[in-house]
């Protein structure tokens, strides 16, 4: 594993022919690899919510919904093929109990958005290691697919 790219909270990051892209503080937010085997080339979404409502969408990388599509743009344009690309995902804990809040489990929404949105857009889910309630870290290297989960009080699980 070579150089180390992190991926910020609605951020992503991509690398071809080698790297490490990482990124902390899944609790409810998903983080999304994307891989297309062919060009080794990898990227790592850190989505937040399921849906983008917001006016002028300042910020596509943090909602699911246009977070994925706007990644699939990206590596497209590098070459990539949606009928080689995949995607292995991470999150979507409940971290908090919210008493008489009508929030609901983000976590949840987040999970069955991703889904969603994969099978709309094509692209094959590999694996996951969702749900829960412990925050995760993960890791992806572009050129293997592997990923690596890290959570405190749990082994590493590799997916």
């Amino acid at each position: 594993m070579n150089e180390k790219l992190t991926v910020g909270i609605a951020d992503m990051k991509m690398a071809k022919g080698s790297g490490v892209l990482i990124t902390y503080a899944l609790g409810s937010c998903i983080g999304l690899c994307f891989q297309d085997p062919a060009l080794h080339l990898g990227a790592l979404l850190h989505i937040m919510l399921p849906l983008n409502m917001e006016p002028g969408r300042k910020n596509p990388l943090k909602y699911a919904d246009t977070g994925i599509r706007e990644t699939l743009r990206q590596m497209e344009a590098k070459g990539a093929s949606r009928k080689r690309i995949t995607v292995k995902i991470a999150g979507g804990a409940k971290m908090f109990e919210v008493n008489g809040g009508n929030l609901g489990n983000i976590g949840q929404r987040n999970i069955e958005s991703v889904h969603t949105i994969l099978r709309q857009e094509g692209i094959r889910l590999l694996a996951e290691d969702v749900g829960g309630k412990v925050a995760r870290t993960l890791l992806f290297d572009v050129v293997s697919g592997q990923g690596c989960i890290r959570s405190y009080g749990r082994q590493d699980v590799l997916f």
